[in-house]
């Protein structure tokens, strides 16, 4: 009598675990068929009553590596396994103006650290950008914004999806009550979420709900308050700060020119000091006074930074010539011009250093370009063109050749081409039909499509991949402590520096106050701790851009400093090292059969076949343009093949088991199916009436590029793993293959994390690249968890680096990009620390004994210029390499 049962099988990973565990049943004496379902962790066996035990089975699959444990034992496993749920925190992000150097950066940072529920706050001072992770049950985003302001700062809050900002300068304030007047008025506005006014920078910033009120109404609402606004988008907001810096120093500049004509010419004679001392007040209190409100709140707040030794040194040469006109002699140099020169200088540097910094972040700005701004809304039937922003899920939209498609979405008609380059950097066009997955931002070049709109705003891909990009500049790198430490104390060190140079020189040394006091100002000005702080957030910025634009993405700034130190690198096999799925490996014919007369029966066969191994054999018949012959009388046995009818004969097609006692087997046939298995192939049979034909080998093909990525990184000194929940036999042949150092077979999916703590316990940094969720666990433990592109979205948001491209060579290229970023950190750091090491001691006077070489303060804020411009260039020389790793 004939049973049917079906068994749990957990373990299984891919179609050569459903052949292994199919194999193994059928060769049970008393099984009549197996059908093997990898979706469903299932084996459905049917057998003879009375002949083989249940238990046998089980234990058949037990020996394959694969689990039979019942679904309610397994699940208490995962439960043991599953670590407690992490209380997330909410985060905030803005945009902070008025930060000078590194210094300001840490002073917002420890500021906001002191606040009841803010657990963590970090500033990127290239990129003006500040994000703070907070409980938001006990702080609000407007909150964090006032203490911001609180410390001479403004922070402007980045749009939230759902919400609209809006920032405008507000005129006719005159004192602080006035912001807080603004405040009130519209915090008592409906729709408001967070208002924040600066009195300092005359600038507001409002959160609201964009349903219920917009911004005409925010500031018709300041208006009524008795006030103007004026509303900035973030361009004019960044033009509005870069024509007040350029009105700063060429006011300064036009001061100055004067003053050092002045200076040689005498025009006015005696009273030439005095014209010069109403130049410079004009430019020391106009020009100079961002110096001074930067050095005020930095000092308030217990801290110091670039402004504290830039109001200083200008400070010490201005009071000191405004004393020497009025109390010594009028007719005496001053030093009027050297504090004029000093702003003007400095006001200059800034300017070039802004404008270098910008382009740190060209790569993504260039990305944030490629989105569409227009959609093809389909509405009871008729297209008209709206702001891709209003587009929502479920909306049909009609894309035209050449057009950008504007959401992520599924064509629902039509075919075409579509140019993916700007996410997969394949230049060659996909073709695309009914029911295929389009991204934003890609080109359709071909046919007119309609989109169902799947995805939208901060949901679409490349709006992941900014956002991605974003908190990898926003982060920092371990490294980057060290260079916080030393920022922190460095401005104090050298103030007692200048004032110990001073000492020296006037009081021990008995020089002249004049020559002492030129000096010390040399120093104060010569030090600066920007070029500190640019030195790891610039290279980084550079470095996560270059692997921007070739399809690496870093997640945070931690990742391109660490992937630099792995020592030993995991591979998945499938989907990962391989193709993931079957292709045909060899086609075997017998009696004097050709391999095209062969491939064209089979295929014939397996043509309304949808077993991947059928597909696999009917795709290659295709590729090489073979017709195929008419077959009829189709039957698929499940999990053993097909029988068919081909031209008046039986046509079988699949396992040894399916051939049957009246198809006649040779020697030949079954020593070569012996050789293929033991090679790790899974070997098809073809019988053609009474007699086997030939045999067709498949096997889940290595992906081209694999083996020499594996050399490389062997030629780099990393060690490489083969993990796979395959049977060890395939697993070894893949990795002989690819010449892969070690193997770990018939690894279940919750043991792959066990593999890679084996390897952590030995001290070893362990990077892990797979493409599955089996490999999620495994992905998150390792120092280094590297997802590939076309693998699953637990993968990828597990992953701290992710392969768009899904190629393996760039495994080996996002860690020489983190070498190179580790380097250049390195060499700015050099340039930075080492550079006033060696020119603070130039500036106090230590050669003038030697061979009287004595630098003027306006020489000393030249070279600090250097300083910080020279890190710049060298993080942004990183494209040049760039392109050398990845040509």
């Amino acid at each position: 009598m004939e049973n049917k049962i079906t068994i749990p099988v957990f373990g299984m990973t891919c179609n050569h675990c459903v052949n292994a565990v199919t194999k193994a049943l059928q060769k049970l004496e008393g099984v009549n068929s197996v059908r093997v379902s990898l979706e469903n962790s299932t084996a459905e066996v049917t057998y003879e009553d009375g002949s083989i035990s249940v238990e046998q089975m089980k234990r058949a699959i037990g020996e394959e590596g694969y689990s039979t444990d019942g679904p309610v034992r397994e699940q208490l496993k995962k439960e043991e396994q599953k670590p407690e749920p992490l209380k997330k925190a909410a985060t905030a992000t803005f945009k902070v103006e008025g930060m000078t150097c590194a210094n300001c950066a840490q002073t917002i940072e420890k500021g906001l650290r002191k606040v009841t529920g803010i657990q963590e706050a970090v500033v990127n001072f290239p990129l003006e950008r500040l994000s703070v992770t907070y409980d938001d049950a006990v702080v609000h985003p407007d909150s964090i914004a006032q203490e911001v302001s609180r410390l001479g700062y403004a922070a402007i809050p980045e749009k939230e999806e759902g919400s609209g900002v809006i920032t405008f300068r507000i005129e006719g304030m005159t004192c602080a009550n006035c912001a807080q007047t603004i405040e009130r008025v519209l915090n008592r506005t409906p729709g408001i979420k967070s208002v924040v006014v600066n009195f300092s920078t005359e600038r507001g910033a409002v959160e609201f709900d964009e349903s219920i009120l917009d911004k005409n109404k925010i500031l018709e609402a300041v208006k009524n308050a008795g006030y103007l606004g004026i509303e900035d988008t973030e361009g004019k907001v960044e033009g509005a700060i870069a024509r007040k810096e350029k009105f700063r120093f060429f006011f300064a500049l036009c001061l100055t020119l004067p003053m050092l004509a002045m200076w040689y010419t005498k025009p006015l004679g005696p009273n030439t000091h005095y014209a010069m001392a109403i130049l410079a007040t004009l430019v020391q209190f106009v020009s100079g006074s961002a110096f001074y409100r930067g050095a005020y709140y930095s000092l308030k707040n217990y801290s110091s930074n670039m402004d504290v030794l830039i109001s200083l040194g200008i400070s010490a040469a201005y009071f000191y010539s405004v004393y020497s006109l009025l109390f010594i002699n009028p007719h005496v140099h001053a030093f009027f011009d050297t504090s004029a020169l000093l702003i003007t200088f400095i006001l200059l540097g800034k300017m070039l250093e802004a404008r270098a910094k910008g382009k740190t972040g060209q790569a993504l700005e260039k990305l944030l370009s490629l989105q569409a701004d227009k959609a093809r809304l389909i509405e009871n039937g008729e297209e008209r063109m709206v702001a891709a922003s209003l587009v929502k899920v479920g909306d049909i939209i009609l894309v035209r050749p050449g057009e950008k498609i504007p959401i992520d979405g599924e064509i629902v008609e039509g075919s075409t081409a579509v140019d993916e380059s700007m996410i997969t950097g394949e230049s060659i066009p996909v073709e695309k039909g009914m029911g295929d997955k389009v991204t934003g931002a890609t080109i359709n070049q071909s046919g007119v499509i309609r989109v169902k709109t799947l995805k939208v705003g901060k949901d679409t891909l490349l709006a992941q991949i900014v956002r991605m990009v974003e908190d990898a500049q926003s982060d920092k790198a371990p490294i980057q402590r060290i260079a916080d430490t030393v920022a922190n104390y460095f401005v104090p060190i050298v103030v007692s520096l200048a004032i110990l140079t001073f000492s020296v020189w006037y009081f021990f040394l008995g020089y002249e106050f004049l020559f002492a006091f030129t000096i010390m100002i040399c120093v104060l000005v010569i030090a600066c701790p920007c070029a500190l702080g640019l030195a790891t957030p610039t290279a980084i910025m550079v470095g996560s851009g270059i692997g921007l634009n070739q399809g690496i993405l870093f997640k945070r700034a931690s990742v391109l400093e660490n992937i630099s130190k792995l020592d030993v690198v995991l591979f998945d096999k499938t989907g990962t090292i391989t193709v993931g799925k079957p292709e045909v490996v060899g086609v075997y014919p017998l009696n004097n059969l050709s391999e095209r007369d062969l491939l064209k029966v089979a295929a014939s066969g397996e043509v309304y076949s949808s077993h991947p191994l059928a597909e696999a054999i009917v795709r290659r018949a295709k590729i090489e343009g073979i017709v195929l012959e008419p077959v009829s009388r189709c039957e698929e046995r499940s999990g053993r093949g097909t029988i068919c009818e081909c031209n008046g004969k039986e046509l079988r097609i699949g396992s040894h088991q399916l051939m049957g006692e009246e198809v006649k087997t040779k020697e030949a046939a079954h020593s070569l199916g012996a050789r293929l298995s033991e090679e790790g192939k899974t070997t098809i049979y073809v019988s053609w009436g009474d007699e086997i034909i030939g045999l067709i080998g498949l096997s889940d093909v290595v992906k081209e590029n694999s083996r020499e990525a594996i050399g490389e990184l062997h030629t780099m000194g990393l060690k490489t793993v083969l993990v796979s929940g395959d049977n060890v036999r395939v697993a070894r042949a893949v990795a002989q293959e690819v010449e892969i150092d070690e193997v770990e077979a018939q690894v279940l999916p919750e043991d792959k994390i066990n593999i890679v703590k084996k390897y952590q316990v030995k001290g070893l940094k362990v990077g892990m690249v797979g493409d599955g969720i089996n490999d999620a666990p495994a992905l998150a433990q390792a120092d280094i968890g590297i997802a590939i592109g076309s693998g699953t979205d637990v993968a990828k948001e597990t992953g701290e680096v992710i392969l768009v491209k899904n190629n393996l060579m760039d495994v080996v290229r996002a860690i020489r990009l983190g070498k190179r970023t580790l380097r250049t950190i390195k060499e700015n750091f050099f340039w930075a620390f080492f550079y006033n090491v060696l020119m603070i001691p130039i500036a106090a006077g230590i050669l003038y004994p030697i061979n009287g070489i004595i630098l003027r303060p306006e020489w000393a804020c030249i070279a600090m210029i250097f300083s910080s411009i020279s890190v710049v260039t060298n993080s942004l020389m990183l494209n040049r390499h760039g392109n050398k790793i990845f040509s």
